[in-house]
């Protein structure tokens, strides 16, 4: 075949990398790889001027190994995926996320709450105990999961309030999880968080191996996560893989009070036409990220070539902002916006928390890159939340004429 057609077959989006840098090129090619389909296309051949097909051509149905990657089943299953806690603010979105990518009954939800209808017309959803280990087991075993993203956890300001509860959740239920998926040779996903520094930590930038030291239960629960997971990865072989997250937005979920929530609830005030009042000091610098960039490194990571994973933790992140700068950004859109600052216990948890984040390992390994920055994630914001408006006045407007 011509150089010219080979090139031509691949997809747009690797065409369009061209001309960018070798090791950003190469990055997105095994992304790309990690995904693409072992079925050849049937050849066609031109007889006569014309294109005709020629049936019955091809290779093994299932996909194996790519660059590293285990994405399917010999038998062409796609991989089976335990997303525990998903009923949080990440859980839901990677779910939708990854049933795109495998299949609606190739990713199961669970969490210890009652769902919605909506959540259960979406796909599989089962309740899950991560403190019951035979719970987990049946489930493994049931559902045949390959890959576990284990979400369940007591944040940083809510695990200050209940010290036991947290060590409970964040701490046995992370042995439960190593030890399954030790047990059933999964691929493990651990978040973990800008939270997992102290004041010890630099701050401005926070690089990937540094020491940490966090103050809080959450924190400490996390590098205790990062800790054991590489730890199993060493001693056991484990596939375990670890982001820590910045502070993440999202429109799809209200703000729990958590140290970085002020920067959701600001957009819903805006929206609402309310008084913005903010728990951190103006020029509170801290890292942050849009979900849609959240959800896709976390993917990315998933399914990047175990070779490129120098590190089994890395920082991720997208843009680092202050509650001043984010005020100045959302009043480009509404600028009658009225905002307090009143400090509370939340900004002794912040100013322990890195300003900046180093992600350089990450974009350096695997090709990780964000695409929201705070303006394009203020109009992405603002649009979410206007057609929620629209939906939900819908909603209420057929219920009335019913």
């Amino acid at each position: 075949m011509p150089q010219t057609h080979l090139f031509n077959s691949l997809p747009q989006q690797i065409r369009n990398l061209m001309s960018t840098a070798p090791d950003c090129f190469k990055n997105q090619l095994d992304m790309w790889l990690a995904t693409a389909s072992d079925q050849l296309p049937a050849p066609r051949l031109r007889v006569g001027g014309v294109l005709r097909g020629v049936t019955g051509v091809g290779v093994g149905a299932g996909r194996t190994r790519v660059g590293g990657v285990r994405h399917f089943h010999p038998d062409g299953d796609p991989p089976r995926i335990l997303i525990t806690g998903g009923l949080g603010q990440l859980g839901t979105g990677l779910a939708k996320l990854l049933r795109e990518k495998y299949g609606t009954n190739s990713v199961i939800l669970s969490d210890i709450v009652k769902p919605t209808k909506d959540i259960v017309n979406s796909g599989p959803y089962v309740f899950a105990d991560i403190l019951d280990f035979k719970n987990l087991q049946e489930i493994v075993v049931t559902y045949r999961i390959d890959w576990l993203v284990h979400f369940s956890a007591l944040l940083s300001a809510i695990g200050e309030q209940n010290v036991p509860l947290a060590i409970r959740v964040n701490i046995e239920g992370m042995h439960n999880i190593m030890e399954l998926s030790k047990q059933y040779n999964l691929r493990v996903f651990v978040p973990s968080t800008i939270g997992a520094f102290g004041p010890d930590s630099p701050r401005n930038p926070t690089p990937n191996l540094t020491i940490q030291r966090p103050r809080t239960i959450y924190g400490v629960s996390k590098v205790h996560a990062e800790l054991l997971g590489e730890y199993y990865h060493h001693r056991f072989g484990l596939d375990f893989r670890c982001l820590r997250f910045p502070g993440v937005i999202s429109s799809d979920t209200q703000p729990g009070g958590g140290t970085t929530d002020y920067a959701v609830q600001i957009f819903h005030d805006a929206m609402e036409g309310r008084e913005f009042e903010c728990y951190l000091r103006p020029n509170t610098r801290l890292p942050m990220m849009y979900i849609d960039d959240c959800l896709r490194s976390l993917w990315e990571m998933l399914v990047a070539p175990s070779e490129r994973l120098r590190q089994r933790t890395y920082n991720v992140t997208a843009m680092s902002f202050t509650p001043e700068e984010v005020v100045a950004a959302v009043r480009q859109h509404f600028p009658d916006l009225v905002v307090t600052y009143r400090p509370d216990s939340r900004q002794n948890i912040a100013d322990t928390w890195p300003e900046v984040f180093d992600d350089s390992e990450a974009r350096g390994d695997w090709g990780w890159r964000h695409h929201y920055d705070l303006p394009a994630m203020c109009q992405i914001m603002f649009d979410n939340l206007r057609r929620q408006q629209e939906h939900d006045a819908a909603q209420v407007k057929a219920h009335s004429a019913s």
